[in-house]
């Protein structure tokens, strides 16, 4: 059974994609900082048939970071000594940490705000990676996805730093996917658009429900976790031959960015 990491495992896309993969037999490795809802996740997981282990890990910290690769590790060799082989393979990492913080425009942009976010989104995924991808390579089929954002290629108002920080996640992973050409990894980028998660826009606005509620009032059907999910797991199920560059992903009533239709679509009862 293929091993797959996700990171941000704890809620939202993370947690949707853990449940998908286990779904299509990976043996799935949730990291996120908080435990009690990686043990959580395990259960739902288990219960469910699948496989599933929990190894808490903050993105922010080199020494968190190492202690993931080495728990990965760990888990291949005891899996493979038990089918009395090689090491299982590590075939798969999900870049799915991440996040923004605020709306406010460049002239009143916090630093603050922009570090946390530059440091999650950007160089998180470059600790992440950087550790995994022995692991990846050894498999022979190696996938890395990058859950990133329409945000990383397409700028907004008040959207300056998490716009400026998924913009360096599309960088890193293009350039990325050019340096291990002729190498048995896979990078995809999955750019989702507006998705309503349980706390994507409530961490933003720093727990102001009414305002998170705002940004999806009169929006028809938003997209959920659960619809990129099926997107990422797609495209890491394809035969290894085909790498999938990049998925844009948006709900009906998003046209664009700045394009999002109020109200009902289509024929009401």
């Amino acid at each position: 059974m293929p091993i797959a990491i996700v990171t941000g495992a704890s809620s939202g896309i993370g947690a949707a994609t853990a449940r998908r993969l286990a779904a299509e037999g990976f043996t799935v490795v949730v990291a996120a900082r908080r435990a009690d809802r990686l043990a959580e996740l395990v259960t739902q997981i288990t219960d469910a048939g699948g496989s599933a282990v929990a190894v808490p890990c903050d993105v922010t910290s080199d020494e968190s970071v190492a202690g993931l690769a080495e728990a990965v590790a760990d888990l291949a060799e005891s899996y493979g000594r038990e089918a009395g082989g090689p090491d299982e393979p590590v075939t798969l990492l999900v870049n799915n940490a991440g996040g923004a913080l605020g709306l406010d425009p460049v002239e009143h942009g916090s630093v603050d705000d922009w570090q946390w976010m530059f440091e999650v989104n950007v160089l998180g995924t470059l600790r992440v990676t950087k550790a995994l991808l022995p692991l990846l390579e050894a498999s022979e089929a190696g996938t890395i996805v990058m859950v990133s954002s329409t945000a990383g290629f397409i700028v907004y108002e008040g959207g300056g730093g998490y716009s400026a920080a998924k913009h360096g996640m599309t960088a890193m992973t293009g350039t990325l996917r050019l340096e291990l050409a002729g190498r048995p990894v896979r990078v995809v980028e999955v750019d989702p658009g507006m998705v309503r998660t349980d706390e994507f826009a409530t961490k933003r606005f720093r727990g102001d429900t009414e305002r998170a509620d705002a940004v999806y009032a009169g929006v028809e059907m938003p997209l959920t976790a659960d619809d990129v999910a099926d997107c990422i797991a797609w495209t890491a199920t394809r035969p290894q031959h085909v790498n999938i560059d990049r998925i844009v992903v948006r709900p009906l009533a998003q046209a664009a960015q700045h394009k999002v239709a109020k109200g009902p679509i289509g024929k009401q009862s």
